[in-house]
C-alpha cells in the first residue's frame, strides 16, 4: 500500500511534514539555514542547508498563503489604550 503524497511536494525525497517543519523553523524563528540543518540532524534527519534554502525558496510563499487565510483581520486603530492614561498626576 503507497501514501499518496500532495502534489506541492511531488517527487521530494523527505516527507512532507519534515518539509514544512524544518521552513516553518526557519520561518517563525530567526534561524539561519545551518541552524535548521542542525535542528534536523539532532533528530536524525540528513539535510544539507542547501536543500533548506531550495525548500525556504518553494515553498514559503505557499505556506504564507495558506497560513494568511486562517488569520483574523485586525482593526487599524492604534488608539487602543488612551482612556487608561490620564494627564494628571
Amino acid at each position: 500500500m503507497c501514501k499518496t503524497r500532495p502534489t506541492l511536494f511531488k517527487w521530494r525525497h523527505f516527507e512532507p511534514a519534515i518539509i514544512t517543519c524544518a521552513v516553518g523553523w526557519y520561518l517563525r524563528f530567526s534561524l539561519s539555514y545551518r541552524d535548521v540543518e542542525e535542528l534536523l540532524a539532532e533528530r536524525g534527519i540528513p539535510a544539507d542547508h542547501t536543500t533548506i534554502w531550495r525548500w525556504v525558496q518553494c515553498y514559503a510563499p505557499e505556506l504564507n498563503k495558506r497560513c494568511r487565510r486562517e488569520l483574523k483581520p485586525t482593526n487599524r486603530s492604534w488608539r487602543g489604550g488612551l482612556d487608561l492614561y490620564s494627564g494628571e498626576g
